[in-house]
């Protein structure tokens, strides 16, 4: 058997992040990182498309919660400890500056998501932490006021387990044989699958805002919104999926988008077209986008409305100009399934929350059982904020092991 003080199980951001911290609070402790598979940080890796979108440029905790539609209320009190700014500083200590991009999102300045690795397996290394990869756990159990973690190679001892395992299905099952509640996983943070003839051939097209809600539902969001090869996708789509991850999956990821590209109601769409087909009278309204929309969804959405490509807005009668605003301000679209945003994966779900002391991360229904990161029934939406709720609740548990 071998005895450790701390056990972290998870050699993911969150496990790494608290056995660091752990080990520069008390330098005598003997801290091991059990990781199931063969490499550690993949996640880190292929974050951010490979920069690691390390937090978000949000400086204040009631602001910075609004962004969890599973954890808003738990996480305040934790954001007034360990904030953004924090963050910052941790890292910028041991070496890697952090810039912020204009949409608040920040990376490292290297712009290489092995920036943050590097960083994290050296300070581990500094401080003593050992990390054993190829260690999947298959049972864990207290003894005493300690606890025993049998992995498929070794038999563990430990007086406090940490689990950093995110959403790991197998974990979340020992935890329900330990008595904790668990709340089914279902996907969050996924891109829309439309077919569609006004996006079909557009793929790429960037419209800088737009709203969108699911019809029937009370789900709304804005922001920039992608049309992709496959259906939509980027801030506007992705915080629908996060905000609606357990509604949208009872409908079996089949629904209806409204999505209003101009920012106008139908009404106030009706005038400004009304002032074109007066400014611009002897212009074809095919060739001319207006709103400021990309010329080729202009152009689709033209077509969809029934207006010939060479109609000039003089021509436009008042049925015309009514199927117009409507293609610009609210465009049904059929959302038929997924798909994973980038390589990233994220899920609503995760051990019940009412069962967490969020003062020190530890377990309500056993002492020296502690929680880091998502195998918590915490998400949030796409710019960081995983990342930081990672950060938050890592140092926070390492203040109190």
């Amino acid at each position: 058997m071998i005895e450790k003080d701390i056990i972290i199980v998870g050699g993911g951001a969150a496990g790494f992040f608290t056995a660091i911290n752990a080990a520069e609070k008390n330098p005598q402790l003997k801290i091991a990182i059990l990781e199931r598979g063969k490499d550690v940080l993949t996640k880190v890796k292929i974050s951010g498309g490979g920069r690691c979108n390390v937090t978000h440029a949000e400086f204040i905790p009631q602001e910075l919660v609004l962004n969890y539609p599973r954890g808003e209320k738990e996480l305040l009190g934790p954001f007034h400890t360990f904030m953004t700014g924090d963050t910052i500083e941790w890292f910028e200590k041991r070496g890697v500056a952090l810039k912020i991009e204009d949409d608040g999102r920040m990376f490292p300045v290297s712009d290489s998501s092995q920036t943050i690795i590097d960083c994290f397996l050296n300070e581990a290394q500094k401080h003593g932490v050992e990390v054993l990869t190829n260690q999947p756990v298959t049972s864990l159990k207290p003894v005493g006021k300690g606890w025993e973690i049998q992995t498929k190679h070794e038999l563990f001892s430990c007086e406090k387990v940490v689990l950093a395992t995110g959403s790991n299905p197998k974990m979340w099952k020992v935890l329900e044989q330990l008595g904790h509640a668990v709340a089914a996983p279902v996907p969050s943070l996924f891109t829309f699958n439309i077919k569609d003839n006004r996006i079909k051939n557009i793929p790429g097209v960037v419209v800088k805002h737009v709203d969108v809600k699911v019809l029937n539902t009370t789900l709304e969001s804005s922001g920039p919104l992608l049309i992709t090869h496959w259906g939509m996708s980027a801030p506007s789509i992705l915080k629908l999926s996060a905000y609606g991850a357990l509604e949208l999956a009872k409908m079996n990821y089949k629904f209806d988008i409204e999505v209003n590209f101009i920012g106008l109601s139908f009404l106030d769409a009706i005038v400004s077209l009304k002032t074109f087909k007066q400014e611009l009278n002897k212009k074809t309204v095919y060739k001319f986008p207006q709103f400021d929309l990309p010329k080729r969804l202009w152009r689709e959405l033209v077509l969809a409305a029934n207006l010939a490509e060479t109609m000039r807005w003089a021509d436009l009668n008042k049925q015309q100009l009514e199927a117009l605003a409507k293609q610009l301000t609210e465009a049904v679209f059929s959302v038929d399934g997924k798909s994973t945003f980038k390589e990233e994966f994220v899920t609503a779900g995760g051990v019940d929350l009412k069962e967490i002391d969020f003062k020190t991360y530890e377990s309500k229904k056993h002492s020296n059982l502690y929680f880091s990161g998502e195998i918590l029934n915490i998400d949030a939406v796409t710019g960081g904020f995983n990342f930081q709720n990672a950060w938050t609740g890592a140092y926070i548990l390492a203040q109190n092991l």
